[in-house]
């Protein structure tokens, strides 16, 4: 939720600086936002200029088009995804002290700012907007004018604020300087030659630099043209991680394909491949050189907990079929916004399994804290590098997925999947639960995968086809069993998120159980069908489920292994999928559901991309 940016470089004042902080916000829309605003620090000292505009970016690029700000030295940008206050141009950041000399952006939620506006308030402060950000604003101003320089009023500040928080700061009279802070909400830096960057990732500042660094939990960050000074809250300095992005601008492109979305569906064959590749040594064996917990630990885990939210429970709801068949190890499988509330019972032979696209997802990062105060290991699977999951979990598995930008989920969806297929393996491996020729067989199956999601997204002409039929469709029910279950509820989701009618996805089996009653002639119902090769009385009952909504009227759109053809007397429409071993099969029959949602929502002439409402990364609670 919502998107920072900052600048600063040492060229004379001009176009630069509101260029990269454009282009940076241009990169973070994927984050979800509601209005946009940037401020430029005009030269040597002479002055502060903002534009802010309520919606799209477009609309603040065309204020800017027909009411140009001046040349500048240093800039901060800002997308709002608005918490306080209505989504208007008032409340769109950044906000101004009162002399108009200094200015905030900020992302999270500040819980006590109704207390610090009442203080103001009560020493005469006029507020203008709703929001809990230009209280900030003026805490900073009146901690500047005290006498403190900019990072140190940003850090005196901060110590004030309770909830969740990333700060950028900008003031006249250091045209050279821009101050950021974070708690539980993410920034990172960007190191180039005579300039640096800030972003709330690294998606800001790509086409500027791949050369990064990791801010820590409750730091202050000063960048200027030439350094980089971090601070903890205290004032203590900080030694912070230099990384390189092994991705660069092009990847969070288009590439020629009509959204983003459609682009990483294209992109699973290789973020599957990619999130495999180097994970075995020379003798074959799994390797996970990311993880760095001790074997024996490992060894005397007696259950592992998955805590996620949205698609990526729905990931960690697949991988607890195979983990607990590979590794025979109970799973469970946490919404993490509900793991820490019921008093989950965690110890020291427990592993958390921590699933998070972004490495930032709040809900799930506070599953993290409140599982490692019980004791148990955490370990988090991860496509962000320098996110926060990872660093305060004792192991990382990083998916290797490349940018996701598209807010609905589809590449990390499969990543993950795969990444947790690596941890089920490498469980299985250290217990000795699977020989190690088994454990070779799956690995090889695993390899054999990308090229079956290549074959689907190149045969889905169908599947686009009918999507585009069914614009005017208000209702789509998603059944399966086994593994099949998420994928259902996941199809499910997807066409929530992005075509705004109503899905459902239910385990077939539930159906006698209420949701028939759903079933009315006409009724798009999406079966996905387990392989006939697998345990034959699961396959049989989602035929006779086929056979049970087609006798009331459903219109039935089966997704069925090649050669299949038990479903051809029941099915209205068939979608092939290649033939998969059982606890892969997620792995290819998702992708059809993910092109149908794609193609009904572009058919309804929605914005697959940018779906209302929705945020990429979730970082407030």
């Amino acid at each position: 939720m919502c998107g920072i940016v900052g600048y600063v470089g040492d060229r004379p004042a001009g176009g630069r600086p509101l260029e990269v902080a454009m282009g940076g916000l241009a990169r973070l829309e994927y984050r979800g936002y509601d209005s946009a605003g940037v401020a430029v620090i005009t030269g040597n000292g002479d002055g502060l200029a903002t534009a802010k505009k309520a919606g799209k970016l477009k609309n603040l690029a065309a204020l800017l088009e027909a009411d140009p700000l001046p040349a500048g030295t240093a800039s901060i940008g800002h997308t709002r995804w608005a918490t306080h206050g209505a989504p208007n141009d008032v409340n769109a950041h950044p906000h101004l002290s009162e002399d108009g000399a200094l200015a905030v952006i900020h992302n999270g939620i500040v819980e006590n700012f109704a207390s610090l506006r009442e203080e103001l308030v009560g020493a005469g402060v006029a507020l203008t907007s709703e929001t809990d950000t230009e209280v900030v604003a003026h805490l900073v101003s009146r901690a500047y004018d005290d006498g403190k320089d900019l990072t140190d009023a940003v850090r005196t500040v901060a110590l004030r604020l309770r909830g969740t928080f990333t700060i950028l700061a900008v003031h006249a009279d250091s045209p050279r300087t821009v101050v950021g802070a974070r708690h539980d909400s993410p920034l990172v830096v960007g190191l180039g030659e005579g300039e640096n960057f800030l972003g709330s990732d690294v998606a800001a500042f790509i086409a500027h630099t791949k050369e990064a660094m990791e801010l820590g939990q409750d730091q202050v960050v000063t960048i200027t043209p030439t350094s980089v000074d971090v601070v903890d809250f205290a004032g203590n300095p900080v030694e912070a991680k230099r990384y390189t992005v092994t991705w660069d601008a092009a990847a969070a492109e288009k590439g020629g394909f009509a959204t983003f979305m459609d682009k990483e569906i294209h992109d699973q064959p290789k973020a599957v491949a990619d999130t495999l590749l180097g994970r075995t040594d020379d003798a074959g064996r799994l390797r996970l050189d990311e993880v760095h917990v001790d074997e024996a630990v490992l060894r005397q885990v007696d259950k592992i907990i998955v805590v996620a939210c949205g698609t990526a429970a729905y990931a960690g709801q697949v991988a607890r079929y195979a983990i607990e068949h590979w590794c025979r190890i109970p799973v469970e499988v946490e919404l993490a916004h509900e793991f820490r509330y019921r008093d989950p019972i965690v110890d020291a032979r427990t592993l958390v399994v921590a699933v998070s696209q972004s490495g930032e997802t709040m809900d799930t990062l506070m599953a993290v804290r409140h599982a490692k105060e019980q004791g148990a290991t955490v370990l988090a699977i991860v496509n962000t590098h320098g996110s926060t999951i990872p660093r305060e979990a004792d192991a990382v598995l990083y998916t290797h997925a490349g940018p996701e930008i598209a807010v609905a989920s589809t590449k990390a969806f499969l990543a993950q999947i795969t990444a947790a297929y690596l941890l089920g393996l490498y469980l299985a491996q250290l217990r000795g639960t699977k020989f190690t020729d088994e454990i070779t067989d799956v690995l090889d199956d695993l390899r054999g995968i990308p090229e079956k999601i290549q074959r689907v997204i190149d045969g889905a002409g169908r599947v686009r086809e009918i999507a585009g039929w069914m614009a005017d469709t208000s209702s789509v029910l998603f059944l399966g069993r086994h593994v099949g279950y998420p994928v259902a509820m996941e199809g499910a989701l997807k066409l929530k998120e992005l075509a705004y009618i109503h899905a459902e996805g239910f385990a077939a089996g539930e159906l006698k159980h209420g949701p028939i009653a759903l079933i009315e002639p006409g009724q798009p119902v999406f079966i996905i069908v387990p392989s006939p090769r697998g345990r034959d009385s699961l396959h049989s009952k989602v035929i006779s489920n086929i056979q049970e909504i087609r006798a009331r009227g459903a219109r039935t759109l089966v997704i069925a292994e090649e050669g299949d053809d038990d479903v051809l007397p029941f099915a209205d429409e068939v979608f092939r999928v290649p033939q998969t071993p059982v606890l892969l099969a997620p792995l290819v029959s998702v992708v059809p559901l993910q092109i149908f949602a794609c193609e009904l929502a572009t058919a309804r002439g929605l914005d697959v991309d940018q779906p209302r409402n929705l945020a990429k990364s979730v970082t407030v609670e």
